[in-house]
C-alpha cells in the first residue's frame, strides 16, 4: 500500500482572483465524453505520501498531463515539488511543524507571480477560477485545459476506500460502508480532474492523484466533496487537441492575470 497524506487548506477568494467564466471557450457545451484511455499521463508522487504538498504536487502534474497531451513530457522531481512547496507555503524542510498544506489560490497566485522552476526551464501560469458546481464548465476545462485543478473536502470513508483499494476504486457520495461520509471528515485535498465517461451523476470522473490514474469517481461524489475548481495554461507548454484558449480568450485570461498581480 502507499502512503498518502493531505493538505488542501480552505478555499478561499482573494481580490481581483482571475475568473473563467465570460470567456467564449466556457459558453459551449462540453464534449458529451472525455477518453484519455489511450493517453498516459504519467502522475507522481512527488512527496505527497509523507508531506501535506498536494497542491504543489497537483501543479506540477498539471504539467505533466498537458505535456502528455501534447505527446511528449517533461522532467519533474520529488525535490523539485517539495522545493515549490516550501516557496509556496512556507513549508521548511526538515520541520514537521511547517508541514500545513497549502491554499490553491495562494498557490496558483505565487506560481504565476514568480515561476516554478525546473531542471528545463521557469514555468509561469496563467489561471482562472470557474464555478465548482457547474458541471459543464468543469468538463470544458478537462476538455480545453489539460484537466481542472480541484480542492476537495475528503471524508473518512474516502480515505478508507482509496487505503482498501489501494486507489484503484470509484468513489461515490455514499460509500458509508467505508465509514464516515461527512464531507471533510478526513481533510482538505487537491487533485485533478482529467477525463470522463459522460455527464451524469454516476457517470465518472478519471482523478489524478497520488501518483496513480486509478481512482474515478462519480460526478455525483464530485458535487458533494468539492469546493473549489480552477483552469491554467501553461504558455510555455504546447496542447494538441486544439482547444488551447487563443485569440480574445487568451488575451481576456491573460489581462485579469496581469491585473491580478499588479494589484
Amino acid at each position: 500500500m502507499t502512503g498518502r497524506a493531505l493538505g488542501c487548506l480552505p478555499a478561499k477568494v482573494l481580490p481581483g482572483q482571475p475568473r473563467l467564466a465570460g470567456l467564449r471557450m466556457m459558453a459551449r457545451k462540453a464534449p458529451a465524453v472525455l477518453d484519455r484511455s489511450h493517453i498516459d499521463p504519467a502522475p507522481l508522487m512527488l512527496g505527497n505520501d509523507t508531506l501535506g504538498d498536494c497542491t504543489a504536487a497537483g501543479l506540477l502534474n498539471h504539467m505533466r498531463a498537458v505535456a502528455a497531451l501534447g505527446g511528449y513530457q517533461l522532467r519533474v522531481t520529488t525535490g523539485g515539488a517539495i522545493r515549490f512547496y516550501a516557496e509556496s507555503t512556507g513549508y521548511v524542510p526538515g520541520q514537521p511543524q511547517t508541514d500545513q498544506g497549502g491554499v490553491e489560490v495562494d498557490v496558483l497566485a505565487y506560481a504565476s507571480r514568480l515561476g516554478i522552476h525546473l531542471e528545463g526551464g521557469d514555468y509561469f501560469p496563467i489561471w482562472g477560477t470557474t464555478d465548482p458546481q457547474d458541471r459543464n464548465a468543469l468538463a470544458l476545462v478537462m476538455a480545453g485545459l489539460g484537466a481542472v485543478y480541484l480542492g476537495v473536502l475528503l471524508s473518512t470513508s474516502d480515505m478508507n476506500q482509496v487505503e482498501a483499494t489501494n486507489g484503484a476504486c470509484v468513489l461515490e457520495a455514499d460509500n458509508s460502508a467505508y465509514g464516515d461520509t461527512t464531507p471533510g471528515s478526513a481533510g482538505g485535498h487537491c487533485l485533478l480532474g482529467w477525463s470522463y465517461t459522460g455527464l451524469t451523476d454516476t457517470d465518472t470522473v478519471g482523478l489524478l492523484t497520488w501518483g496513480s490514474a486509478a481512482t474515478r469517481c462519480t460526478w455525483g461524489w464530485l458535487r458533494s466533496r468539492i469546493m473549489e475548481a480552477h483552469g491554467i495554461v501553461w504558455p510555455q507548454l504546447v496542447l494538441a487537441n486544439g482547444l488551447y484558449p487563443t485569440g480574445p480568450d487568451l488575451a481576456s485570461l491573460k489581462q485579469q492575470n496581469a491585473e491580478f498581480l499588479a494589484s
